[in-house]
This record gives C-alpha cells, structure tokens and sequence, in this order.
C-alpha cells in the first residue's frame, strides 16, 4: 500500500519506470505534448515526473501507462494473479454449500471480506497538512491538452458524491475545467452517478470533494465500472487487503481518503442554470464538443506536504487508459461471466475501439442464435450497455489476434444472415450518434453456425478477402468494407479500426451490395444523412507546440528524440476549430 503519490513515484523510480524532468515545461500544452510522445512508445514508454512546472507542485503523467505499472499500482507481480484471485473467490462465494462443515469452510473467505471495507482514520490527516481557506485552483499545475481545449482541465479527479436517499458513498471520475480561481466545471453525465445524486437531491448546495493522487488504487477504483451502490473504496480494500482509512472534510460532509495529496472541497448549487462547459480533446481522440455543465463552487483547497499533481493524458490512442482498461478487463471478466454470461470463456476491449467502440467476445456455443442472447446480455450489463461494435466467436483462437478474427469472417460470415442490428445507449461522447448517447449497435456473428442458423444461404464466402479499407464508396470488393476519408491511411489496420469506431453509426452507415456488407466510416457533414449534431475535429498538437518541444527535447533527459504522433495525424484536420467547418 503506497501512502502517497510520492512514495509510488519512488517504487516506479527505483524499477526504472519514470523519468524525472528538471527543465521547465509548461502545463499548457507541453507536458501534454511530450507526454503524448512518450505514451506511444511500444509498451507505453516511461511515468513522466515533470518537477519544475512553474508552481510548487510537480506533475506526474502516464503512471499506470504500461502493463507493469498498472501491476504496481495494483499491488500485483501480474495483473493475471488479480484475474485468477477473483476466480478463486468467485467460485469459493458461489458454490453450494449444503452442510454446517461446508458452511463454516466459508469464514476464512468471510473473515477476509471484513478487512477490506474502509475505515474511520485517528488522528491529524496527511492530506490536510496544508490548509486554503481562501481557496485558489490556480496554484495548482492544472494542464490544458490541446488547442481548442476551452481551457485548462484536471483530468484524474476523484470525485466524491454522497446519495442523499441512503447516504452511499460514490467516487466517479469526471473532468474538471477551471472557469476562476474558486469554480470549475463538473462534467458528469447524466447516466452517471454523481448526475444522479445531484438531481436527487433536496439540497440546494450539493456537498462534493474532489481528491487527486495518493494511492494510485484510488484513482484505479474510481474509474472501474461497479454496479451502483458498491462502495469504490470497498474495491480498493480489496486490491489491497487492507481498510482505506477515511477521515471528514473542513468545510464539506463528506468522508475522504486521509492520505490522499489534495483534496478541493465544494458544493454544486442546484438553483444556478447550468453553463458551457468544454471543447475538451477526449480519450476517443476527438474533441467533445461545449455543452452544458453545472458549475463546482470551490470552498476550500487542503493538500499534504510533498505532494504530487496527477495528470493524465487522453486523446488518439494509444494513451495510459489502454492499460487501466486492461485491468478492467482482467478484474471483471469473472463477475461479468458468472453473473451475465456462463458460456463465455474470453473477452477482449480492444484499445482501437477507445474503450466502447468495439468488443471481442468468445463463448461456449451449445445453440442457435446463442451469439445474439450474448450481445444483448452484455449490451445489459452495466458499462457494457455503452458498447457499439460486438464479435462473437465461438472457435479455438486467439482474439486478441485481429489476422485470426479475420480468417473467421471468411468461413463462418454471411453478411445478410449473420450482421445483427439494434439500438439502445451509446457514450455520450460517442460524436457518430444520430443523437446524443442513443445509436445503432452492431453484432456480428462468427461463430460456427448450426443447421437451424444456415438457412438456404451459401455456407461461406471464402473466395473473397474478409475486410477491406478503402476510399472509395462504390469498392465492395471484400466481404466487409469500410469506407474512410480520403486522408486516413487504409493500410495502417490500428487507425483504420479507430476511425471505423469511431465515425460509424452501425444502423445509418450501414448498408449490403451484392450480398457484401459496406459500413461508412467517413466524415459526416451536419444535415447529412439526418445528422443534427456537429461533428468534432480531431484532437492534435499545434505546430507552434510541436516545434517548441522539438527545441527543448535534448534538456529534458528523455533520451533519444521521439517525433510528435500528431504530425501523423494532422492530414485528418478538417477545419480551424473543434467542429468540422468551424
């Protein structure tokens, strides 16, 4: 258990995981630049501690941006020794236990159950070494990420709600863009919890503490998709086999993690209208575009010695969240399975798809139709219900292997027969959507096909190429095709596959010619298609920003010269602002 930022910072440091910068960089766009650089280095290069940032706190970028550090963070050797725990206990909780013998067979699990719910800290808190009655966000390293951003934003808050019908703690992770010294933005959606505990509530001024740093499991926790209700910090007790020690607010009910290393107390007015919040450079590599948001009233800002800001960077993957998405997807496969889905054996969020745009899923097939029973049983569960793209095979491969998936399409797809459509709750940010958070789905069916499923169809199409990327929307030369703007490059299947994600709605884009299916991923031009929504610019450095790292880079200590990812993808630009045509 880490009782600090600084004290994770130093176990990183010591396994020649982080990179300390004593140049000057600046949170306005540079540490995002190089951040950016180091992130897509194969195995998601080094943690960045950037400790001359022009304030008295230095920023820490990329910290759980590879698999071993998420595996540190987490407390593990390996992020498999959590997935094959959560089996054991998984299996241990749900057997049947028909005995007094087997019954009492249980309490060493029970007992171990116990250490893991938080608990009430004694004595002075670390997190409030340093008080700020009068209260200054802009002493904080707050970065800005990208030229359109609307300003500067935290992007790692834990953000603290309580729900005034049952007093249940949530801790949701919602961006924060600074408006003054004393307010800021509270972007929460409006399917999310803290939205929700907000709205329900019959305060005026909804208390709300945010926390940023301290035990990188916190922030690990905040982000994991839990079933309403569980408390964050009962997940981060049991990643760590110990309590988390809570201790009050100054000027806010609400219960904090004591050693966090700042903690910004406030309240949301529910009388105050909502305001424009964002452009914000997100983690699907677009921009989400201004929308309304309530406003945070900042009454008090605490912090412990020493301490840390934490950052991190979204925008074109890859980026950091590739790795907390990987183990997401090894802590919950075994809830999801037993409670959802018992034929599934494997299950893949592929980080081309940015989380929600894609998913690969591996059953136990035993009848038909039983691919279509997944998808819409996942499509229920939870944070799953955000999914737009779902495979489902059923054969002996690896589908972490795109050239495997592939392979399957020619033996196992009949376009018109196994492409399944539906509609139902899509991210907000998800910019394709006919309308905001509601979309197509699309499921398409790889597995091995009983004789109920084959019909009179052919039985495979394998004289053809399974998939092709092209420009041109007349090519239907494969089994399925992908229609990309001029720009994107068609032989780069990484980007190919995000651009397929992300600019496609699986119901409007979608259309068969010859039996084949096409799917438009291109750009969409506003009233087009029955499109009412702008269309977001995609999310790149500057030249200006670009050139000035470029200067800089030999005293930053980072080692050989990484070019800017956002060259690559300048040709994708469209416009002068975050929305096409702006």
């Amino acid at each position: 258990m880490y009782k600090s930022l600084k004290e994770f910072a130093d176990a990183l440091e010591k396994r020649g995981e982080l990179i300390r910068i004593k140049e000057f960089v600046d949170p306005i766009y540079e540490i995002s630049e190089i951040t950016d650089r180091v992130s897509k280095q194969p195995g998601g290069g080094k943690a960045l501690l950037f400790e001359n940032t022009g304030t008295a706190f230095p920023v820490l970028t990329n910290m759980m941006g590879s698999e071993k550090r998420i595996a540190l963070a987490l407390g593990v050797e390996s992020l498999d020794n959590v997935g094959e725990f959560i089996d054991d206990l998984f299996k241990e909780l749900m057997t049947g236990r028909p005995t007094l013998m087997d019954k009492l067979k249980m309490l060493p699990v029970l007992k171990e159950a116990s250490q893991w719910f938080p608990k009430r800290h004694k004595g002075h808190a670390p997190c409030q070494d340093i008080v700020l009655y009068k209260p200054d966000i802009t002493r904080l390293p707050v970065l800005k990420c990208w030229p359109y951003d609307g300003g500067r934003f935290v992007t790692l808050p834990l953000v603290h709600t309580n729900d005034p019908a049952t007093g249940m703690r949530n801790v949701g992770m919602y961006r924060m863009q600074v408006f003054t010294e004393d307010t800021t933005g509270m972007h929460w959606h409006r399917h999310k919890t803290g939205a929700r505990h907000f709205h329900d509530s019959k305060t005026d001024k909804f208390p709300v503490a945010v926390c940023l740093g301290g035990d990188p499991v916190y922030t690990y926790a905040a982000t994991a998709p839990l079933p309403d209700g569980i408390d964050e910090y009962l997940l981060a007790g049991f990643l760590r086999n110990k309590p988390v020690q809570l201790t009050e607010c100054l000027t806010q009910d609400i219960m904090i993690p004591a050693d966090c290393d700042i903690v910004i107390e406030g309240y949301v007015d529910k009388k105050e209208p909502f305001v424009v919040e964002g452009p914000f450079g997100d983690h699907t590599g677009f921009y989400s575009l201004a929308d309304m948001y309530p406003t945070f009233h900042i009454t008090c800002i605490t912090h412990r010695k020493e301490a840390i800001y934490p950052a991190t960077l979204v925008g074109i993957p890859p980026q950091e969240d590739k790795y907390i998405a990987l183990a997401t997807e090894k802590i919950f496969a075994s809830p999801i399975k037993l409670a959802m889905v018992p034929e599934m054996t494997d299950f893949y969020i592929p980080e081309e798809g940015v989380g929600h745009n894609l998913a690969i899923v591996k059953i136990k097939k035993s009848y038909p139709g039983q691919a279509i029973k997944v998808a819409h049983s996942l499509w229920g569960a939870g944070q799953m219900m955000f999914n737009k793209i779902m495979i489902v095979t059923d054969a002996d491969i690896d589908i972490r292997e795109w050239s495997q998936i592939f392979g399957l399409i020619n033996s196992n797809y009949i376009p018109q027969r196994d492409t399944h459509f539906s509609r139902g709750p899509l991210d907000v940010l998800d910019h394709s959507a006919p309308q905001p958070g509601y979309g197509g789905k699309l499921l398409l069916d790889l597995t091995n096909k009983s004789p109920e499923e084959i019909g009179n169809g052919p039985l495979s199409m394998t004289n053809l190429n399974p998939i092709n990327f092209t420009h041109d929307k007349n090519d239907c030369s494969a089994i399925i095709n992908i229609i990309l703007d001029k720009e994107a490059d068609t032989k780069d299947l990484y980007y190919a596959l995000w651009l397929w994600g992300s600019n496609c709605d699986p119901v409007r884009d979608s259309s068969f010619k010859n039996g084949k299916l096409i799917l438009d991923a291109t750009t969409k031009v506003k009233d087009e298609k029955g499109l009412i929504r702008d269309w977001p610019e995609v999310a790149v450095s500057s030249l200006e920003t670009i050139e000035a790292v470029d200067r800089k880079w030999e005293t930053l200590g980072i080692g050989e010269f990484i070019a800017s990812p956002s060259r690559k993808f300048a040709s994708l630009v469209k416009g002068q602002g975050p929305e096409i045509g702006k």
